[in-house]
């Protein structure tokens, strides 16, 4: 019986009630507030008005908008849609529901005083699964028992499926606003996110098994099974030739994802990887990963970071995922290491601020990071700092350099910096783009619009630079990568803000003397 492999232009798009999955849709508190809040919100302006979501949807400017981007003669199946979710998520709307008046409550009961009585006042669903508090200000509030939550009715697998499909080019309709609905092109595979056939599946990219063997497994049996079994190929991939060289290479894979590789050892961060196909921009694929990843590490909890879709195909790989530690219960700042677990990750280890891991060629640090989570008590956050053969690479993501008084803490503990990655998107959506979905009231428009998802813009970023004394300094997780486009929703001009203020970042760069680049594409370098 011939062997396949698994093609590399296949594209498995992990989904949750045909919903593109992104870590707020595991975690059952966030889950419940974004089928409430946003899906059923999107569909339900879709069925009443397709024409307007077609329109919309081909206007450039409303990229990232919460249209549906399916012609009108989808509107049935979304109605469809609409029906099964309500029928089979009812206890995830009585979730979402039970939130918000938990929020109202509290701001209407709780006045500085015990807070003991308020616990006979919390919804039934929600009793067990929140403790009551204040801050300091007598501010009141709540922390959620996440793993509890997990434990419960409101966490179902059953949801959970991956859609099949080939890809030749980068375009995909944008994950938040648009679901998966399957055609005569794409196989659904319902199975949860942790099962073990997944990594069967993908290790089939490297290693062949008989087709027979994997279409048993499935269970493939109905009208797909032929376009499933053209997912597959006699055709063996290149195989991974790792660095031998005697010092430090990294590669950049796009966006914010960086491969760095010394003596042996590998570290790859926030991996989010295009497949291969034919393509005008040059960029390094999920082949040209190596055949064991020692960590990946991920530095904030936001979907261009920490890629469901990504995650599950090196998950055999994959011997530890690094985290930074969550707060603990806040609604909006979901942990990790939870998300993780429920996706089949068993060897995840959190990191709080300042804390390390010893590594066969030095340390792992996680750095504090500020911004870029509009103002929210969001503690799920770390720029790292990885120490190579005495060589210091910080990779800071989307730090904003809000108050430069923690730089100068920093460096005065780690001192300078061999290369320095930063983003530089500092423009940023307002907070509603994000986060809308779990408010209990929406926002004014000019308060809203003040509070963004932006990194640093030229003044913080240089502060950075110099601060640390960078030799080298590259702009990156930019999100320009076309192949990034369903996740990310970004076009830049010349004239658009982040890319000004990087322009002049890498010229005065330049002008002291430091190597300074804004990565697109793929980028190869040593560190000597």
């Amino acid at each position: 019986m011939d062997k396949v492999y698994l093609k590399p232009n296949v594209v498995i798009e992990p989904l949750i009630d045909n919903w593109y999955a992104w870590s707020h849709l595991i975690s059952p508190a966030t889950a419940a507030m974004n089928i409430k809040n946003r899906h059923m919100e999107i569909m339900e302006s879709y069925a009443e008005s397709p024409e307007l979501h077609e329109m919309a949807v081909a206007n450039p400017a409303l990229l990232g908008g919460p249209f549906i981007d399916y012609p009108e003669r989808r509107v049935e199946d979304i109605k469809n849609l609409i029906t099964q979710t309500k029928k089979e998520r009812a206890k995830m709307f009585e979730l979402a529901n039970a939130l918000v008046e938990l929020d109202k409550m509290l701001l209407s009961s709780a006045k500085g005083f015990s807070l003991q009585d308020l616990y006979k006042q919390v919804p039934e669903i929600l009793k067990g699964y929140v403790e009551l508090v204040y801050d300091l200000n007598n501010q009141p509030s709540y922390r959620l028992i996440e793993p509890l939550l997990f434990k419960s009715e409101f966490y179902d697998d059953s949801a959970q499926s991956l859609m099949m499909s080939l890809i030749d080019k980068d375009d995909r309709p944008f994950v938040m606003s648009t679901p998966r609905l399957e055609d005569d092109k794409s196989v659904e595979l319902k199975m949860p996110f942790n099962s073990a056939l997944i990594d069967e599946l993908f290790e089939m990219k490297t290693t062949p098994r008989p087709l027979q063997e994997i279409l048993d497994k499935i269970g493939m049996q109905n009208g797909k099974a032929e376009l499933f079994k053209s997912f597959f190929t006699t055709e063996k991939p290149p195989v991974y030739e790792s660095y031998k060289g005697d010092s430090i290479r990294w590669r950049y894979f796009g966006h914010a994802c960086i491969l760095i590789e010394a003596n042996g050892f590998n570290v790859l961060f926030d991996p989010v990887l295009s497949y291969t196909y034919e393509s005008d921009i040059s960029r390094y694929t999920y082949e040209d990963l190596p055949d064991q990843i020692d960590y990946v590490v991920i530095t904030h909890n936001h979907q261009d970071h920490i890629l469901i879709e990504t995650l599950l195909q090196i998950r055999h790989k994959v011997k530890n995922i690094v985290v930074p530690k969550s707060g603990g219960g806040a609604l909006q700042d979901p942990s990790l290491k939870l998300t993780l677990s429920y996706l089949g990750f068993n060897n995840t280890i959190e990191l709080d601020e300042l804390e390390s891991i010893s590594t066969p060629t030095g340390t792992l640090t996680a750095i504090p990071f500020f911004g870029e989570h509009a103002d929210l008590n969001i503690r799920t956050k770390a720029a790292w700092l990885i120490e190579i053969n005495k060589k210091k690479i910080m990779l800071a993501a989307d730090s904003c350099n809000l108050e430069p008084a923690l730089y100068e803490h920093v460096q005065k503990i780690y001192g300078h910096i061999d290369v320095l990655f930063l983003g530089m998107e500092c423009d940023g959506a307002p907070l509603s783009w994000l986060y809308g979905p779990l408010l209990s009231k929406s926002l004014p428009s000019d308060m809203d619009k003040s509070r963004r998802l932006a990194g640093s813009n030229y003044e913080r970023g240089i502060d950075i630079v110099d601060r640390f004394d960078c030799k080298e300094v590259y702009v990156y997780a930019m999100g320009q990568e076309p192949w990034l486009n369903h996740v990310m929703a970004v076009k830049y001009t010349e004239d658009s803000n982040p890319i000004i203020a990087s322009n002049k970042l890498l010229e005065v760069c330049k002008e002291k003397g430091r190597v300074a680049e804004r990565l697109f594409g793929e980028k190869e370098l040593e560190l000597k």
